[in-house]
């Protein structure tokens, strides 16, 4: 009796001692928490762009959440790490991204990317920062990469990828914008809009390294035959059956900056591949800065999510956006804001969304909310 006592007792505290752990903590859904409000004295819109990381790498923290944006405080302007140990509930000032090539500050359009895989030096877990170096007088366009070793806390300029004329989205000029970062075949992606190519209003391109110093030549992902055609704002997300789907808003058409995909069994080769329109079974055709996960969770071939600048809805699809396949509008609580962005949580069926606010808002704030997709 004594003995079995003492085993279940022993069962008891693994159990306790695997739920308290940080790779097992509960997760829950909530909406609307703010990360950070910014002060009347920064410049409209105060903050925009807002994108999150999940750690995954480090035992130690597992489950971790880091958040950035752009940030319309003091010249030269940085980008804000913020950081949450609960699951995105609360938020603390952690670190920051700043300026040390240029004297420009980071101004534009930040992502965090965390390694999946040894990248040259840089060991898996290294935490990964593309965005947008640009002057107070948006002269110049500079995507530079910066990266951490200690999960965000410090942070290192380690290559210029891209280099362009003015920040400014009118056909002729020559910027480059948005970056995206994955890994794919041993390599870091980094895709990212370009107008620098005179045939092209812009295009789409992405960049390959394989030590994150020296970038391979750019190759189009995106280029339409129309000139004033403007693919803008990609995100790849892969899916199960071997798949990976890229969305991108149209840009200067006939249908505006209507929200488009393509799929690829070769996230380097996407510029062969039909475009698809993304349209809800009610009618409704999401448009500007789409983005775009895919997640287990939902049905036998998982769920991928698009959310648009334009609803304050999740666009779904639950047949691996199959060509004709439905999507279906589905509502949250978080407010549509200028290029929010998705993250799935470790439980797979909940998805954080974050977002800064809209384009020219002068009361805008960054928040988030995470809701379980299987029942939107």
């Amino acid at each position: 009796m004594r003995t079995f006592t003492a085993v279940a007792t022993l069962v008891a505290l693994v159990i306790a001692s695997v739920l308290a752990s940080p790779a097992a903590r509960a997760f829950t859904t909530f909406s609307g928490v703010t990360i950070f409000t910014p002060p009347s004295s920064y410049a409209v819109p105060r903050v925009l762009y807002a994108r999150s990381l999940l750690l995954n790498q480090n035992k130690e923290t597992d489950n971790v959440l880091l958040s950035t944006w752009e940030n319309y405080g003091p010249e030269p302007p940085f980008f804000p790490i913020f950081r949450s140990t609960d699951g995105g509930q609360t938020w603390s000032n952690f670190s920051s991204i700043k300026d040390t090539q240029n004297g420009w500050g980071m101004r534009y359009q930040p992502f965090l990317y965390e390694l999946p895989q040894a990248i040259g030096s840089f060991p898996a877990g290294t935490i990964i920062a593309a965005g947008n170096s640009i002057p107070k007088d948006l002269s110049q366009t500079k995507i530079d990469v910066y990266a951490s070793k200690d999960k965000g806390k410090t942070w290192s300029f380690v290559s210029h990828v891209a280099s362009g004329g003015k920040a400014d989205p009118t056909n002729g000029q020559t910027p480059v914008w948005e970056p995206f970062l994955m890994v794919w075949k041993n390599q870091l992606v980094i895709y990212y809009s370009d107008q620098r190519d005179k045939a092209y209003g812009q295009k789409l391109v992405h960049q390959v390294t394989s030590d994150l110093y020296n970038w391979g030549s750019v190759v189009n992902d995106v280029a339409q035959s129309t000139y004033s055609d403007r693919p803008g704002m990609p995100v790849i997300a892969q899916l199960p059956n071997g798949q990976f789907i890229l969305t991108y808003e149209h840009g200067a058409t006939s249908d505006g900056f209507a929200a488009y995909y393509r799929l690829s069994a070769d996230p380097l080769n996407f510029n062969s591949a039909p475009s698809y329109r993304i349209k809800s079974t009610d009618g409704t055709a999401p448009s500007s800065s789409p983005y775009v996960v895919w997640t287990p969770a939902g049905g036998n071939n998982g769920t991928i999510s698009v959310s648009a600048n334009s609803n304050a809805e999740l666009f779904t699809n639950t047949a691996l956006a199959a060509p004709g396949s439905p999507w279906k509008k589905v509502s949250n609580p978080q407010a549509r804001a200028y290029t929010r962005s998705l993250r799935v949580m470790p439980d797979n069926k909940d998805i954080l969304i974050i977002g800064a606010g809209s384009l020219g808002g002068s009361a805008n704030t960054v928040s988030l909310s995470v809701v379980d997709i299987t029942k939107l």
